[in-house]
């Protein structure tokens, strides 16, 4: 069956004038378009269709869907799975959300901030093992000999007082541990997490353009307030002040972590981002 613009706008909510700019851009082409310049859509089209309102959901720029659908390696079955397990991290964090308000409204903040038990780290190797693909895994039996080598470093580093309390971090990122293992759990598709870091170095470059300029020059924060945007979309998390103000941290305390920053970005850079994101949190 073949639908009008103006049809395909009452069904999904999307004005006409959007649906024409993304024909215009080349993310939704109309099936057919006739003599008069009338667009017709049909079913196949308007299910790319849905398929862009989902990644618009996490705010995904335009640009970077239609990367991802005009890959040779698009798979649609593993794309939708990847967006239906991170809507339902945002519906899970959202519920949350909720039950905290619902807590903190009846004097009975209850928010669980307990660093991981051997079961859960056990847990977390599992499903980080799970979602790796096979050069990973690869690398990991050349570098310990086997897997089962790697899961006793694993376990063991991971018990560890200084790797103990980067899990505290983390359990403050996503608002509990709960979220933490759901997260590894439920890991985004490589497609969409790569969309999500191409985002993240495309600011660090533009950021690096910026090094002598002011830190709290509305150019800069801006660039901050957007890479916090992105963190929270690639981390599902609410708030991110906690996560950049921590990685700001470790790229001015880590050599390896700064010389790394600054052999991407250019000399300065690193020092230059953690000075940046504390005056934007500031």
């Amino acid at each position: 069956m073949m639908r009008t613009v103006k049809q395909v706008s009452e069904i999904t909510g999307i004005s006409v004038r959007t649906l024409h700019y993304y024909d215009q851009i080349g993310l939704l082409k109309p099936t057919v378009c006739n003599e008069a310049g009338y667009r017709f859509y049909d079913d196949k089209t308007l299910e790319t269709l849905r398929q862009i309102l989902f990644f618009r959901e996490f705010d995904m720029p335009l640009k970077e869907i239609k990367a991802i659908l005009d890959s040779p390696d698009y798979d649609r079955e593993q794309v939708l799975r990847s967006q239906k397990r991170l809507l339902e991290l945002k519906k899970k964090r959202l519920e949350r959300l909720i039950s905290s308000m619902d807590d903190i409204l009846k004097g009975e903040d209850k928010m669980d901030f307990e660093v991981f038990s051997k079961a859960e780290i056990e847990e977390l190797y599992k499903n980080i093992v799970s979602h790796m693909s096979e050069s990973q895994i690869k690398v990991l039996e050349e570098q310990y000999g086997s897997m089962e080598a790697f899961r006793e470093h694993y376990m063991e580093n991971a018990s560890g007082e200084k790797v103990q309390a980067n899990f505290k971090k983390v359990t403050e990122w996503y608002k509990g541990k709960e979220g933490v293992l759901e997260a590894a759990k439920n890991g985004a598709g490589a497609d969409v997490v790569r969309a999500y870091q191409n985002r993240l170095d495309q600011i660090c470059l533009r950021l690096a353009e910026k090094k002598e300029m002011p830190r709290d020059s509305f150019e800069v924060k801006s660039l901050i307030g957007e890479y916090e945007f992105v963190s929270k979309q690639l981390y599902q998390i609410s708030d991110a002040e906690k996560l950049m103000l921590d990685l700001a941290d470790f790229y001015e305390d880590d050599r390896t972590a700064k010389e790394a920053f600054d052999g991407q970005y250019g000399e300065g850079t690193a020092q230059f981002f953690a000075e940046a994101v504390r005056e934007y949190f500031q």
